[in-house]
């Protein structure tokens, strides 16, 4: 009796002890997991603190910016919610506001288009904005003199902040997606003409000249991470120069800036010239003849000199004869053919091109870059009917 006594004591002492052991290995591991977890965490959130590109990495590929776009949609861009109309004071800037969506009518009417045809892109998000701007940056928009300030409209300053977000950056914003969208479809269909954008004097920390966003700077660092790309040239053909790309892209090597402009207008940014590639510089009174010869020239050396993956095509129609701003002399005819020839420059070389609108400070813009888009469908060298 005793010894079964002593027996089962001793069964359930060992089976106690087993069941503490068990009992602290566990304890031990989940601890050990825990530590371990909340260790990883505290170095991934210090790396991405500490490492700019990593954090600029999870935004990016954490976008819903890019998204499949079914053949049933060609590759033109464009939204409603693009064109600028604020109580009418947008009428103070000599920017046509509405051009985006005027062109989009002509290209309808005219039977090369069908609405239904066109991608609508997404609103860029504030993550995505942090791609390129800092948080500083973003935040000074919340001030309606900041963004008068970049829209060159005085009377912004007084509106509430939330109309300002409202009517003016939204729009800017839709637009952003589109261009950052457009180097995708490029990229798969051989072109995408965005018909907006080209935000060229807006940098990473600063806008102004009605670019309250860097879309140009965006769309290639989203390119060189989701689409792999690893040069990229830039054509910018708006009789302004384009400071915000140079600024922002002007010491990377992966980018090729070719920047035809007018020297003696806005911006007058003698730091950023300094990053340009390829300057051509056409002065105020420049006629057809002599800038299409310009431009032939400028596409011939390029194709010496660099041979990118992409074109970032800003095809602004400030150049045209009788722009306030742009001072040159530039005919309708001309731009179509300067458009024309840099589809060639891409097409010979089976480089995908993204065409932005860039500036325009006229009426008569919108008509004459929707019939640059059409003469494009009639060379062939776009498609505007789904196949």
């Amino acid at each position: 009796m005793t010894d079964t006594r002593v027996i089962s004591t001793w069964t359930e002492f060992t089976r106690n002890s087993a069941i503490y052991l068990l009992f602290t290995f566990v304890t031990i591991k989940v601890f050990k997991f825990l530590f371990c977890n909340s260790r990883t965490s505290e170095m991934s959130s210090f790396s991405m603190a500490t490492h700019p590109e990593a954090l600029r990495r999870e935004r990016i590929l954490n976008s819903r910016l890019y998204f499949d776009v079914p053949l049933s949609k060609v590759s033109i861009i464009y939204s409603s919610a693009y064109d600028i109309s604020f109580m009418g004071i947008e009428k103070l800037h000599p920017f046509d506001s509405t051009k985006w969506g005027r062109v989009c009518k002509f290209l309808v009417s005219d039977g090369f288009l069908e609405e239904k045809s066109i991608v609508e892109p997404l609103e860029a998000s504030k993550t995505d904005l942090l791609v390129v701007h800092s948080e500083n940056y973003l935040n000074s928009l919340k001030s309606s003199a900041t963004v008068a300030r970049i829209a060159e409209v005085p009377p912004v300053a007084f509106f509430p902040n939330f109309l300002v977000q409202q009517k003016v950056l939204y729009p800017f914003r839709k637009q952003v997606g589109g261009t950052i969208l457009a180097a995708k479809l490029a990229t798969e269909r051989g072109w995408a003409i965005n018909i907006g954008g080209g935000f060229h004097h807006c940098t990473a920390e600063r806008g102004g000249g009605f670019c309250a966003f860097a879309d140009i700077s965006l769309c290639i660092h989203f390119a060189f991470l989701h689409l792999r790309i690893s040069r990229v040239m830039i054509i910018d053909l708006d009789a302004h120069q384009g400071n915000g790309h140079e600024t922002d892209l002007g010491d990377d090597n992966r980018v090729y800036i070719l920047d035809m402009y007018n020297p003696g207008i806005y911006p007058l940014d003698y730091s950023a010239r300094r990053f340009i590639d390829q300057k051509v510089e056409v002065a105020s009174g420049t006629t057809t003849e002599e800038y299409l010869r310009k431009l032939d020239e400028a596409l011939e050396v390029a194709s010496r000199n660099f041979q990118p993956e992409l074109v970032i095509y800003n095809a602004g129609t400030d150049i045209l004869d009788g722009d306030p701003l742009g001072l040159l002399k530039i005919s309708p005819d001309g731009v179509t053919s300067r458009d024309e020839k840099v589809f060639r420059f891409a097409r010979e070389k089976n480089i995908p091109l993204v065409m932005l609108t860039s500036g325009g400070y006229m009426k008569l813009s919108a008509r004459v870059i929707a019939d640059s888009i059409e003469n494009l469908s009639r060379q062939g060298l776009i498609q505007t009917r789904p196949e």
